[in-house]
């Protein structure tokens, strides 16, 4: 595989050229359009196919996948123009092997809103081991707020679909109370109740039974320091609860260096007491830069890799999921404290670069990219994703022995992430 970086004046037709390759496909992985511009800067993905299947009549998938002993999941991956669907025609050609040598198998969970789209989703849903979808809230008396409670589609499509793909679907356990913010105050209220924790651990289980998921993922924020030992004790009984069932429990963990770190979001977050009672941790390596920040990398590769460090000296490595940003931030500058950023795509940014016709430039130490332009009425700075960025994160899950990633979040389809993904790694599926 081969990370290139844009020169001015270069085109998708004069880079494939030079590496032998179909422009086509180098616009399907890269997820650009067709006489789109390219910005100076701006990263570009090749791989070369090892083996290829012309598709015959009379061939389906599933024949195709028999033929050469692959999964069918893994000729979605590999060709990202079949968007998940198993339509083919004579003379398509299907790439069935790349050329890179793996570098190891990860665990990949993806979290979704239940409104995602459900094109995007069929396109993800092959890359992923768990599904997360986002999310059940809770109430005082230990009662879950769906997410039609909270106005949001019901999840329902999402489990079916995740079950359609192979892919084990994980319901969304959140400190969100009916106004769809966390709440300290009904964290507090809940653990600080045996009969509304024995009810929650109750609704939860019942749910998770009806409803079909594989697992949980308890996403509770802002917990209250004096609620730290309340919190575990949580963890540990909610996984004793799920464990006979055949179904497992992950947690959300706010990014920490060290197990002293002060602050509401992160007191209450005992990584080594949680680590042990929850089955796999997902670390939140994300939201330096965040709505209201200054401008800056959303996820800068250097605070990261402090985190994992910690997290990785007191859990289980292989308990541990990094998490990967899908987004990035559009800011106004100057920029003036309280002023909010626009969330963008990763996709958005760099059309936003290729539309006024700026370069790309890579901030080295937080190992992501970002440009300046101005739109004629203000100046703006936009911090994002791209297969650079994406490159680094990985490596240092693989470099760090971890067992995966978690993406915050799959509603944004971001072709570079999950090719790069598919071509060097292995994914997990159990």
């Amino acid at each position: 595989m081969v990370l290139y970086t844009v020169q001015g004046g270069e085109t998708i037709e004069s880079i494939a050229k030079k590496y032998g390759v179909s422009a086509e496909r180098l616009l399907i992985d890269n997820g650009i359009l067709p006489d789109s511009p390219l910005s100076a800067g701006q990263s570009i993905m090749i791989a070369y196919p090892k083996t290829v299947h012309t598709v015959q009549p009379g061939d389906s998938l599933w024949s195709i996948a028999a033929s050469y002993g692959v999964t069918v999941d893994q000729l979605w991956r590999n060709n990202q123009i079949l968007n998940g669907s198993s339509r083919i025609y004579p003379g398509q050609e299907i790439v069935v092997q790349y050329a890179d040598t793996k570098r190891g198998s990860l665990a990949v969970t993806a979290y979704v809103y239940t409104f995602v789209e459900e094109e995007i989703l069929r396109r993800t849903l092959p890359y992923l081991t768990y599904l997360a979808i986002f999310s059940y809230g809770i109430r005082p008396d230990g009662s879950l707020v769906t997410p039609e409670d909270a106005g949001m589609p019901g999840d329902s499509r999402l489990i079916a679909l995740a079950r359609e793909y192979g892919t084990r679907p994980m319901l969304v356990l959140t400190s969100l109370g009916s106004d769809g913010n966390f709440s300290t105050e009904t964290v507090s209220d809940v653990l600080g109740d045996e009969a509304a924790t024995a009810a929650l651990i109750s609704n939860i289980v019942e749910t998770m039974d009806a409803k079909g998921y594989d697992a949980i993922n308890s996403d509770f924020e802002y917990i209250a320091p004096s609620d730290r030992d309340l919190y575990t004790n949580f963890i540990s009984r909610l996984a004793e609860a799920l464990h006979p069932l055949g179904k497992f429990v992950d947690i959300s963990l706010a990014p920490k260096t060290s197990r002293e770190q002060s602050g509401l979001l992160y007191e209450a977050m005992d990584y080594p007491e949680l680590g042990a009672a929850a089955d796999t941790s997902f670390l939140m390596t994300y939201e330096w830069g965040y709505t209201y920040s200054e401008p800056r990398a959303v996820a800068p590769i250097n605070l990261v890799a402090k985190v994992v460090s910690y997290a990785a000296s007191v859990i289980p490595r292989d308990k541990l999921l990094m998490g990967m940003p899908n987004y990035g931030y559009n800011w106004e500058i100057p920029w003036v404290e309280g002023s909010p950023a626009r969330s963008l795509s990763n996709q958005e940014a760099v059309a936003l670069a290729n539309e006024y016709g700026v370069e790309i430039l890579f901030d080295a130490q937080a190992a992501t990219p970002h440009f300046n332009y101005s739109d004629g009425l203000s100046s703006h700075e936009v911090w994002f994703e791209d297969a650079r960025s994406v490159l680094m994160k990985l490596s240092l899950v693989a470099d760090s022995d971890l067992r995966g990633i978690g993406i915050w979040n799959a509603t944004r389809w971001f072709p570079q992430l999950w090719f790069i993904l598919n071509v060097l790694y292995n994914i997990r599926r159990d």
